[in-house]
C-alpha cells in the first residue's frame, strides 16, 4: 500500500528527504498549513522533478482553489468539510473538465505551457483524481451517493473531524471510528472508487487500510518528524535511551 506524509510548510528539502526514505506520495495541507499559491506552484513544480506524486488538499471547497491546484500541476485533489450530496455535486465538478463537471480552461504547467490537443480533457479528467473528504456526519449518511458522481474518483475519510462532528471528541480508533472507516470504505468500493485516510502510523488504522484495499495512507507529517527527530537527538546527546 502505498504511503503519504502531509506537508505543512513549505519546505521543499522536506519533500526530499522523505522521497528519499521511500514516501510514495505528499499532499500539501493548504487547509491547515503554511502555504501561499505561489508556494503551491513552486513545490508542485519540484515534486513532479523529483518523481514524487503531490496531492493537495485545498483551503477551501472553492472553484478556484480546485483549478489552480490542478492547473498547477496536482496529481489530484482533496476537497474538505463535504457537507452533503448536493454540496459534494457542486463543488467536486470543479475538478472536472465538461462534459463531466465545470472547471475551466487555464493554460500553463499541465499543457506544457502550450495548447491543449484534442484528447487533453479527456486525460485530464482520467489521470487526475477528485477525492471528497468524508468529515462530517451528514456527509457519511450520503457517502454512497457522493462516492456515484462522476466527479469523484475516491472519498477520504478525515477521521478527527468525523469523529469530532460524531460527538465522540479526539479520534482514538475506538471500535465506532473503526466501523465509520470501514463503512466510508464500503460506499468507495461499491461504486469501484478509491479510498484513502490518515493514520498509517497507528497499528489499528494501518490494519484497516490494509483490509479495505485503500488507495494509499498518510503516516506522519513534516512537523511531526522534525519534532520526533529533534527530541531523539537530544535524549542521544543526553545519554537517554531512545
Amino acid at each position: 500500500m502505498p504511503l503519504a506524509f502531509w506537508l505543512m510548510t513549505p519546505q521543499h528539502i522536506a519533500c526530499e528527504l522523505a522521497h528519499q526514505a521511500g514516501y510514495d506520495l505528499v499532499i500539501f495541507d493548504q487547509e491547515h498549513g503554511t502555504f501561499t499559491t505561489a508556494d503551491i506552484e513552486r513545490l508542485l513544480a519540484f515534486c513532479r522533478a523529483l518523481g514524487l506524486a503531490a496531492y493537495v488538499r485545498v483551503n477551501g471547497a472553492e472553484r478556484i482553489a480546485i483549478q489552480q491546484a490542478l492547473d498547477q500541476g496536482a496529481a489530484g485533489v482533496i476537497i474538505p468539510q463535504i457537507q452533503n450530496l448536493d454540496h459534494a455535486r457542486e463543488v467536486t465538478a470543479f475538478a472536472k473538465y465538461p462534459p463531466l463537471g465545470t472547471r475551466g480552461m487555464g493554460y500553463s504547467r499541465i499543457q506544457d505551457y502550450g495548447g491543449a490537443d484534442e484528447g487533453f480533457t479527456g486525460r485530464e479528467n482520467e489521470q487526475t483524481h477528485c477525492y471528497a473528504m468524508i468529515e462530517t456526519p451528514t456527509a457519511l449518511r450520503d457517502a454512497e451517493a457522493i462516492v456515484a458522481l462522476d466527479t469523484i474518483d475516491g472519498l477520504f475519510l478525515g477521521p478527527s473531524d468525523l469523529s469530532l462532528t460524531r460527538g465522540r471528541g479526539q479520534n482514538t480508533w475506538t471500535e465506532d471510528d473503526v466501523n465509520d472507516a470501514r463503512a466510508v470504505a464500503s460506499a468507495a468500493s461499491g461504486s469501484g472508487k478509491l479510498f484513502a485516510t490518515t493514520g498509517a502510523e497507528n497499528p489499528t488504522a494501518l490494519a484497516l487500510g490494509k483490509e479495505v484495499g485503500a488507495a494509499f495512507m498518510t503516516a506522519g507529517a513534516d512537523i511531526g518528524a522534525l519534532d520526533m527527530g529533534f527530541r531523539q537527538l537530544l535524549a542521544m546527546a543526553r545519554g537517554e535511551r531512545t
